[in-house]
């Protein structure tokens, strides 16, 4: 089975985060998915032999549509998804608009937006299609995410690198996934582009 195939599997069998799939699709927005600790987390917990653990930091929606860049909008779908389900905490975000505050060129797609995230593990996201079929996107590849390796993202080997620092120290990941690596020389390995 591919990684793909074992993500797909690993949400699937997580009635809550499936749930919050189909909240998301109801939606209807375009190049709509839900990514980074979402899938991350639930992955690193299968590898560390647990079910998976609660849906407890930001639910990170991402979607895509250059004619309508408005942060309302987002604040809006925010308070569209809170009125669906007010357990999570929804942060949605248009990729259409992201480049601008996160210093980066202007991003194609959601998928490629995701390409500037902070780690290469992270950059991930699953959606539902209307078939009710669960697909991946992984711009970076899914090798460190199961390999338990955490290595920076592109943008975050020198020139960002104090952000990959403080998530990596804040976030407390080691203490609660002791399986994870630090890559110790991240521009070794080459990251790989892969657009879903």
């Amino acid at each position: 089975m591919d990684n793909a195939s074992k993500i797909q599997k690993i949400i699937s069998s997580d009635p809550i985060r499936w749930r919050l799939l189909e909240l998301v699709r109801s939606l209807g927005l375009p190049d709509c998915w839900i990514g980074a600790g979402f899938v991350r987390n639930a992955v690193w917990d299968d590898l560390h032999g647990r079910t998976s653990s609660a849906v407890s930091t930001d639910i990170d929606v991402i979607w895509f549509d250059a004619d309508c860049c408005s942060p309302e909008k987002d604040k809006a779908l925010e308070a569209a998804l809170r009125n669906l389900d007010s357990s999570v905490t929804w942060s949605v975000k248009n990729q259409a608009r992201m480049h601008v505050h996160n210093g980066d060129e202007s991003y194609l797609s959601s998928t490629d937006a995701m390409r500037y995230w902070v780690e290469t593990a992270t950059a991930v996201a699953v959606r539902l299609n209307e078939d009710g079929i669960c697909e991946v996107a992984a711009p970076l590849g899914l090798d460190d995410l199961f390999g338990l390796l955490l290595r920076p993202g592109w943008r975050f080997h020198e020139e960002k690198s104090p952000i990959f620092q403080e998530r990596f120290t804040s976030k407390g990941w080691l203490a609660k996934w002791p399986l994870l690596k630090l890559a110790s020389d991240p521009e070794a390995a080459e990251i790989r582009i892969v657009l879903s």
